[in-house]
């Protein structure tokens, strides 16, 4: 399989730079689209559509083929994989109804293929990616491979679209099912972030609304421990930087932490709202500030993934947490270069409202503030 990625800030020059990318006889039958809300999806859709291309698009906060971030930009893997050994599902979410909805497209999956892997988007930034996993899962097997992203839309956190030929939603699910007897992959989720201070119990909470901490209003126990002052309701943009910097580590018994920042503060009684469940008698740590010990830690696991899983990699796709930039800022692209290295071969990315997929050793879960890694590989 042969892969080539693209990059550009208009159709236009995504057009031009198509027809250069298939000059030498590349005949891509899979793009997988990654592009801001602000350009025009359809367009580019039809124009991919028009060269018999099939579409895996998803909306971001941001796009990148190398270590060179964009916004507002489109960036797509052209990949020229037999179209027998792959197939695009779509479905709207129904009211509440996520796991049945992806438990529906996994059964046809699995249908199509006796062995399937899966690359996933959601839109809506209220879809409960956990859902959509365990429906997966529960069709599929615990050990299904299943990694994806919450479409984004330039940290607006209102509209976001998955869209593919012919179809779109801002509130739905695309699923790219892999025959995995034809096409290898692997991944990992991970997020590098260091935890500190003691174990803390979550003493009351519901799903994910965290409300005491060790008997402690959330937001009281995390500001006092990053040591933080005038976090106010009219403050907006320093509870932000607390979600970026001091987010919760959830311990789990089987596998590395998940990452839990508070999104939502409820200012009447000081609590908030994480992006993933965080189950009451849960065990929490604390994470501190980012800083290049967690960049290298993401790139080590990815290094680790290419030696003991998958040597050799046609293409690679990254999706890296929105929170990831505004807390790495200058060493976001340290990152992405590190991880480009890996393998040295054709990378598109994306940054995210939500990750989801499998950290090293554990369950299939949505992640935040981390970074998922897949890598592809023809079996011949």
């Amino acid at each position: 399989m042969k892969a080539k990625s693209i990059k550009g800030k208009s159709t236009e020059e995504i057009k031009q730079a198509l027809q250069e990318s298939q000059a030498d006889g590349f005949s891509p039958t899979l793009a997988l689209l990654f592009l801001s809300v602000v350009q025009d999806r359809n367009a580019i859709c039809r124009m991919l559509d028009e060269s018999g291309i099939a579409v895996f698009g998803v909306t971001t906060n941001g796009e990148f083929i190398d270590e060179q971030t964009g916004k507002g930009s489109v960036v797509l893997l052209l990949l020229d994989i037999s179209r027998e050994y792959f197939k695009l599902y779509y479905e709207h979410f129904p009211p509440g109804r996520y796991r049945e909805t992806s438990g529906a497209i996994a059964k046809k999956a699995k249908e199509d293929f006796e062995e399937v892997a899966f690359l996933l988007a959601i839109s809506n930034p209220a879809s409960d990616g956990e859902q959509v996993l365990y429906g997966i899962q529960e069709v599929a097997g615990e050990a299904v491979t299943a990694f994806g992203a919450g479409a984004g839309d330039d940290y607006a956190f209102t509209k976001t679209f998955v869209f593919t030929n012919g179809w779109e939603s801002e509130h739905g699910m695309l699923v790219l099912a892999i025959d995995e007897s034809k096409v290898q992959v692997k991944g990992i989720a991970t997020c590098g972030w260091k935890a500190v201070g003691t174990e803390k119990t979550v003493t009351r909470s519901v799903g994910n609304h965290v409300i005491t901490i060790d008997d402690e209003p959330a937001l009281d126990i995390t500001t006092k421990f990053g040591g933080l002052e005038n976090i106010t309701p009219d403050n907006k943009d320093a509870w932000i930087e607390v979600a970026a910097n001091f987010p919760l580590q959830l311990q789990r018994e089987k596998g590395d932490p998940v990452m839990r920042p508070g999104l939502v503060v409820d200012w009447s009684d000081r609590s908030f709202f994480c992006s993933g469940t965080v189950p009451q008698g849960s065990k929490v740590r604390f994470s501190v500030p980012p800083d290049w010990d967690v960049m290298n830690k993401v790139v080590e696991s990815v290094q680790k993934l290419k030696e003991e899983q998958m040597p050799e990699a046609d293409a690679v796709v990254v999706f890296s947490c929105a929170g990831r930039i505004l807390c790495l800022g200058p060493l976001m692209p340290e990152e992405i270069a590190g991880i480009n290295k890996v393998w040295n071969m054709p990378m598109a990315g994306m940054f995210s409202n939500a990750e989801l997929g499998r950290a090293t050793g554990g369950n299939l879960e949505m992640h935040n503030l981390t970074t998922c890694c897949i890598a592809l590989k023809e079996i011949k």
